[in-house]
């Protein structure tokens, strides 16, 4: 594998592991919530994220790298923490609505990253989507934890 081809695979991988954050993320906010609608919205983006990073692990295998399958040690910490701060503050729909909106502040971040790096045409264009994707969840969660908080 070339240097550059390196260098994408190692982008996606750090994308996958971002996705896998979020699977995670989203399903652990899906299980702190009793309302049965948010719960199922919550798992839907879990499972998107779930399918965003199998799509990024097939072009790492197209290009020859070998890909991510695990979260990253910063979200593994994050949860953890949000689980000792759900014990502390209780979780209501507000509290875990805004972690759900930390972790997309998170995933936007990466995205933003991997779209300033050079990357072939076709992978750039996956990443775009994803990335609006992940737009669009992010202000989903944000109008959701508003009216949370309005409530």
């Amino acid at each position: 594998m070339t240097k550059s081809g390196e260098s994408v695979v190692s982008v996606l991988n750090r994308l996958i592991e971002t996705c896998k954050d979020g699977e995670e993320g989203f399903k652990a906010c899906a299980n702190d919530v009793k309302n049965a609608e948010l719960k199922a919205l919550l798992l839907k983006h879990s499972a998107e994220c779930g399918a965003a990073a199998g799509e990024l692990q097939a072009e790492v295998t197209a290009l020859g790298g070998s890909p991510e399958d695990s979260t990253s040690l910063s979200g593994d910490l994050h949860r953890r923490w949000v689980d000792l701060k759900s014990l502390i503050t209780g979780k209501s729909e507000e509290a875990v609505l805004n972690e759900a909106e930390r972790g997309e502040d998170v995933a936007m971040k990466a995205y933003k990253e991997a779209l300033a790096e050079p990357l072939p045409a076709n992978v750039y264009a996956i990443v775009e989507r994803q990335f609006h994707g992940v737009q669009r969840n992010h202000d989903q969660i944000k109008a959701l934890r508003n009216i949370a908080r309005a409530s």
